[in-house]
Order: structure tokens, then sequence, then C-alpha cells
């Protein structure tokens, strides 16, 4: 998740469901573990602050990636990193500004 300011958020979805299967399976308590994140909360705040223009994407990183990779990525060329998951990830919500300009008729 990014708006106009930055990257805002990176989960990790996969290791998050992974470790609490594992758990699950092992019959160990999971209450101390990360909670999968609600999609649709982060969307309530995207459609509230839309003069950020939000995107919100689902895209699977390179195995030997980590979100500090993904967050150092961005920070480094974070029009490369948002033009690139635009790209190959599924998008799940977007503000994105539109750069056409408009004429008053």
């Amino acid at each position: 998740m990014w708006d106009c300011y930055g990257l805002e958020s990176v989960v990790n979805v996969s290791e998050i469901g992974r470790k609490r299967t594992w758990a699950t399976l092992k019959d160990q308590d999971t209450k101390s573990l990360p909670q999968l994140p609600n999609l649709n909360h982060w969307a309530l705040r995207a459609r509230y602050n839309p003069q950020r223009n939000y995107e919100i994407y689902i895209f699977e990183a390179d195995k030997t990636m980590s979100r500090e990779d993904i967050i150092q990525a961005f920070d480094d060329h974070p029009q490369h990193m948002a033009d690139t998951i635009r790209r190959v990830g599924t998008k799940f919500y977007s503000d994105r500004a539109d750069k056409q300009e408009r004429k008053i008729v």
C-alpha cells in the first residue's frame, strides 16, 4: 500500500499464513503471531483520504526478496517500484491520480 507521499505498508501474507498454519497444525497458541491484514480496512482508509491517491496491490515477490528489501527498493527507486508492482501485481484498490489535463469548456 502506498500513496502520493510514498510507501505506507508492506506485508508478507505468505509468511504470516505459513507461520499461523504450522502453529495451528502443531496445536500451538496463535495469539502472539501477527494477523493477516484486513484489506477492507486499508481500502476504507484510502476511500476516506482520496487526496492521498492510495494504491493497494497484491503481488508475489521473488523468494529471495524480504519485506525489508522491498521497503529499501521503494526508498531508493519509488517510481520504478510502483510501476513494476502495477505491471506484475493485482490491483485491489487505486485512487491513482490521472495526469491528463482537463480543459475547461
